[in-house]
């Protein structure tokens, strides 16, 4: 619990509110290929990623396309699922072998409700989530692939280290082999 104990302490939380919202995350392990949400199934929780890996995907004409991956100390939601309490449209699972800390929607509805701070917190979360939806959005209309790489290894470039390549590329928009192209030029 410390890496959660560590977030929350760094975002001004302490002595019996840090506990409060401590105690309402309980850990789920998670093997290679787990879903944290399956596409039609609706999103219970939101987590913080302890360790490992986790894509989001869709499947398009019967092909899987990765739209993200999470990253060990980020949190990690279906959130379209989450907020509107309705069937997802995207799966997330595992990568690798994980660990999120994961809290429901009653106690993260309790934590907003009691405490000020998360409620900020929450808020916040949302926001993030929103503008980088919002961010992603806009990039994938306006910028070419080379354009989105090169902003993904300004903005994020520790998701660089982590992704693996045909991820990466399925992201990007474009073939495993257009990106080794575009990272060679890029160099």
């Amino acid at each position: 619990m410390q890496k959660l104990r560590n977030y929350f302490e760094s975002i001004g939380f302490a002595n019996k509110e840090l506990d409060q919202v401590l105690n309402a995350f309980t850990l789920k392990q998670y093997k290679k290929n787990d879903f944290f949400i399956e596409e039609g199934k609706t999103s219970k929780h939101i987590g913080f990623i302890k360790s490992g890996l986790f894509q989001y995907f869709v499947i398009v004409d019967g092909n899987e396309r990765t739209t993200y991956v999470s990253i060990e100390n980020t949190f990690i939601s279906s959130v379209l699922s989450f907020v509107s309490e309705t069937p997802s449209l995207e799966s997330v699972r595992a990568l690798t072998e994980g660990e999120i800390y994961l809290i429901s929607k009653i106690a993260l509805k309790k934590l907003v409700n009691e405490l000020p701070k998360f409620k900020d917190f929450y808020i916040a979360l949302l926001e993030n989530a929103v503008c980088g939806i919002a961010s992603t959005r806009h990039d994938l209309i306006v910028l070419n692939a080379e354009q989105r790489y090169e902003k993904m290894l300004r903005e994020e470039p520790h998701l660089l280290q982590h992704i693996p390549l045909q991820h990466l590329a399925s992201i990007l928009g474009v073939t495993p082999r257009h990106l080794s192209r575009i990272r060679s030029t890029i160099r």
